[in-house]
């Protein structure tokens, strides 16, 4: 298939021809939003190559219920690149990555030095919901752990701390079973298949609470890597704490552990603030033994063991947020400050722009990295 508009537009019928057993008037809501992402920076691929590329998307969330007890969810992305980013080593380096998911629904239908265009469904599920329980199926996002920077926990989900569109989470191909214990208690049982058995995954969560504090436990396996970990999350007076820890088996190597605590607090000001700390046991703490091949193929997230972060935000106005972000290598003292400022123009509209600045000694791991400039507009309907 080569447009996925075509999918969307074939679920209009059901609004007028419900099937049997449905309710009479079922719900569906079209939403979405329009996004442009402008940023400057230089190339890692060769080192010193200076760019700007022009990012436009559009995703269109259609959701409703066709049947009773039955959620339809898609969102529909429509992507194209510009710029002289597109003629650089480093794009063509990565532009061609398949994604890391069973089912390949990105669909690349412009390919030029002038231009790129691609179209993907960003998430696309049917829900079941019983008395209860909830039955996924189709790319979703599962978020498993309290991580704000990274997560030992949200291993069907990982994400990099250092990404742009921090909010952009990618999607597992899974079945999902939650069966609800409670008023705040669950039981997650996940099945993800992929392409070859050994990159299959297959787990349980279970989530609770206990004197105000919540609790979790994982054991399931990974790419053939068998993983058991918890969290935890509560307060002490104002200040909030959470913390994860997973144990890891692989398939081939040595046992490793990852562990994370964080703290937020926030003042009555409308300043607010979050810190992690971050141990990697699957890394190394010398820089002579650093992954950077794998770092850059996407298949770790950071090359190290410690790692701290720091983030603030504070409303100089109702409409205007001050928001920076730190990371620090512990291990080599390598750094990312990234500062920058949101304003909503409208209650639909928002503008929001920054720098990364990454600084470090020769081979460390932020040095590699050079200072990004983006500003982004975000319009809703």
């Amino acid at each position: 298939m080569r447009s996925i508009a075509w999918a969307l537009l074939a679920c209009w019928p059901l609004r007028a021809a419900p099937a049997q057993g449905a309710p009479s008037a079922p719900t569906w809501k079209l939403s979405g939003y329009y996004l442009n992402l402008l940023t400057a920076s230089t190339t890692v691929i060769p080192v010193g190559d200076r760019y700007v590329l022009d990012l436009s998307r559009l995703r269109l969330k259609l959701e409703g219920t066709p049947l009773t007890a039955v959620r339809l969810q898609v969102q529909y992305d429509n992507e194209v690149f510009l710029g002289s980013y597109l003629r650089t080593r480093q794009f063509a380096a990565t532009k061609d990555r398949e994604p890391d998911a069973s089912l390949d629904l990105d669909w690349v239908y412009a390919d030029g030095r002038s231009g790129f265009g691609r179209h993907r469904l960003y998430r696309a599920t049917v829900t079941w919901s019983g008395h209860s329980l909830d039955l996924t199926v189709g790319r979703q996002r599962i978020a498993w752990g309290t991580g704000r920077f990274w997560s030992p926990l949200d291993i069907l989900n990982p994400f990099d701390p250092a990404r742009l569109e921090r909010e952009e989470r990618p999607g597992v191909d899974a079945v999902l079973l939650d069966r609800r214990i409670g008023p705040l208690g669950k039981l997650d049982l996940v099945f993800a298949p992929a392409t070859t058995r050994s990159r299959a995954a297959g787990a349980g969560y279970v989530h609770g609470n206990v004197a105000g504090a919540d609790y979790s436990a994982l054991v399931g396996t990974f790419r053939g890597d068998l993983v058991v970990g918890g969290d935890f999350s509560g307060h002490i007076g104002g200040l909030g704490i959470r913390g994860e820890v997973t144990a890891t088996r692989p398939d081939s190597g040595g046992r490793f552990t990852q562990a994370l605590f964080g703290a937020d607090y926030g003042f009555a000001n409308t300043l607010a603030v979050t810190g992690e700390l971050y141990f990697n046991g699957q890394a190394t703490s010398q820089r002579s033994g650093y992954d950077f091949a794998a770092l850059f193929e996407g298949r770790i997230r950071n090359v190290a063991r410690h790692y701290g972060a720091l983030a603030a935000s504070y409303e100089i106005t109702p409409l205007l947020k001050v928001l920076t972000y730190g990371i620090v290598n512990v291990d080599d003292g390598s750094r990312l400050l990234w500062p920058g400022l949101e304003y909503s123009v409208a209650s639909n509209l928002d503008v929001a722009g920054g720098i990364q600045h990454f600084s470090g000694t020769a081979g460390s791991e932020y040095a590699r990295f050079r200072t990004v400039f983006h500003l982004q507009v975000r319009g809703f309907f």
